[in-house]
């Protein structure tokens, strides 16, 4: 059987790996088989990432929004239950907004949740 030569698709492929591993520690930009296992493992961490990444700033905008609340003579699910009482829409990422930059807002916003318990 005749042997093939890589030819300029191989090194193509090799190019697109070893760039792709730019900027990684030791071998693994240097040399293509470790390069493209980091490569490969890089790509599954960022696939998992971006979804991880969305849990993430969830869990940071109800931790906000508990400090805030409990400032204000209230526990985060009682504050989200008062909103959801008085017929208040309003996402996390907002309400955490404004318990970081417009505390006088929240507070109003608790006051309601506060009044809808009752």
């Amino acid at each position: 059987m005749p042997r093939v030569k890589g030819g300029y698709v191989a090194r193509r492929r090799r190019k697109r790996v070893l760039k792709l591993a730019k900027g990684y520690r030791g071998s693994k930009h240097r040399l293509f088989k470790t390069a493209q296992e980091q490569v490969m493992k890089s790509l599954q961490y960022a696939y998992r990432d971006r979804r991880q990444r969305k849990r993430e700033f969830r869990k940071l905008w109800i931790a906000r929004i508990n400090a805030a609340a409990r400032l204000n003579g209230l526990s985060y699910s009682r504050m989200m239950h008062g909103l959801k009482q008085g017929g208040i829409q309003m996402n996390r990422k907002m309400l955490a907004d404004l318990a970081v930059n417009d505390e006088k807002a929240f507070a109003e916003l608790a006051e309601k949740a506060k009044s809808n318990l009752n």
